[in-house]
């Protein structure tokens, strides 16, 4: 929903950004949990927490973004429009996927089970595995938001509907942070004690 959102209010190229910047936040995840510091943020409800709320202010943060420059979307085809860089818009991805604190409990639940002791290095086997997570992420993402990104293409043609799309596109992220904010562990840990 976060891509979908970003493609709403950024059009396509940004949104392949911000996935690229979202896939590398996640595979750092997958690296922390490679080294072991996941469990930290499973094991400790106030890490946890902190890292949710970071996650959660910064999804709505970028939705009120979308909402409050939506006038920007309906001039998006004008000569000296500013828009954001390459780097801002790859670290917004990177953010949202480095700050979800669900994934990295779901990776500190599940990866270790995938690991063959006899095969080598745990850490190593679970960066691999991690490695596929990311690259599968990396090609579904970047079809939703370029799926996205066209409906945000037939919208241009009326700049009262595109403000209307990238409203849209920011309330589904301030939805997605607030969903976030009020989350709690419980299915998580019901994962963990399934597996």
């Amino acid at each position: 929903m976060f891509v979908v959102g970003r493609a709403v209010a950024l059009g396509k190229r940004s949104t392949l950004l911000t996935v690229c910047g979202n896939t590398a936040g996640l595979y750092t995840q997958v690296v922390m949990v490679a080294l072991g510091l996941g469990v930290i943020v499973e094991r400790s409800a106030a890490m946890f927490t902190a890292v949710k709320l970071t996650g959660a202010v910064y999804l709505i943060w970028l939705g009120l973004q979308a909402i409050r420059h939506r006038h920007r979307a309906s001039n998006v085809l004008s000569p000296g429009l500013p828009i954001k860089s390459k780097q801002a818009v790859v670290l917004d991805g990177f953010v949202v996927g480095f700050a979800n604190p669900k994934t990295i409990v779901f990776f500190a639940a599940i990866l270790p089970q995938f690991v063959e002791p006899a095969s080598g290095s745990a850490s190593l086997q679970m960066a691999t595995l991690g490695l596929v997570f990311a690259g599968v992420a990396l090609v579904l993402d970047s079809a939703w938001g370029l799926a996205a990104g066209t409906a945000r293409d037939w919208f241009i043609r009326s700049p009262r509907r595109l403000e209307q799309f990238s409203v849209t596109g920011g309330a589904i992220m301030i939805g997605l942070g607030v969903r976030l904010a009020l989350s709690g562990r419980e299915r998580l840990g019901d994962l963990r004690s399934k597996h």
